[in-house]
């Protein structure tokens, strides 16, 4: 006989930072569709950096491999490269979910989306099909995983809504938007 697991919620620590948290633990979609340009450029280079990096010191120092073996190398090189880059770019847009680094492009469009969710009447962070104590597991094994990115590359592909931010602003504000446009004025 098995026994219903019942909801289990445990907070999240907020960790103090400089700048405001918009999410402790983002979706993949929202981490890459919030992704500055910036970010993109950084995950290019360090993509290149490492098939780079090896061209250079075989032109310099020749390891004199056999046929075919340093374009075996470069292509390793080539994948772990593409691996490490998105990592990177993954990582700092992350950073600014978290409030670790600048964000303020990131706050309006978590505020603009979130506010468009409400005012339609649409889940904030989307629908799931596990169950609640599946979702807190979830929730606890991927906040703030991004940190550890370098050692254990972990992402969210799950809908829950322990997001370790109180969601009241975006009602609050979506409430101030209809009365704007119910009375015709501008915000």
């Amino acid at each position: 006989m098995t026994t219903p697991q019942s909801q289990t919620y445990i907070p999240s620590k907020v960790v103090q930072t400089e700048y405001p948290l918009i999410d402790n633990d983002p979706h993949f979609k929202r981490v890459v569709g919030y992704a500055r340009q910036s970010d993109y450029l950084v995950g290019v280079g360090a993509a290149l950096g490492g098939p780079g990096l090896l061209y250079t010191m075989e032109r310099f120092a020749p390891s004199h491999v056999g046929r075919g073996g340093f374009a075996q190398a470069m292509r390793l090189a080539g994948v772990i490269g593409v691996f490490g880059g998105f990592l990177l770019f993954y990582q700092r847009s992350s950073m600014r979910f978290y409030g670790m680094s600048e964000n303020a492009r990131e706050i309006d469009l978590d505020m603009k989306e979130m506010v468009a969710k409400v005012k339609a009447g649409e889940s904030l962070y989307g629908e799931s099909r596990l169950t609640p104590h599946m979702q807190g597991v979830a929730a606890r094994q991927s906040r703030y995983s991004a940190l550890f990115t370098s050692v254990l590359p972990w992402f969210n592909f799950v809908n829950h809504n322990q997001h370790g931010v109180d969601t009241a602003k975006y009602y609050q504000a979506a409430e101030r938007e209809l009365e704007a446009e119910r009375t015709g004025k501008q915000l």
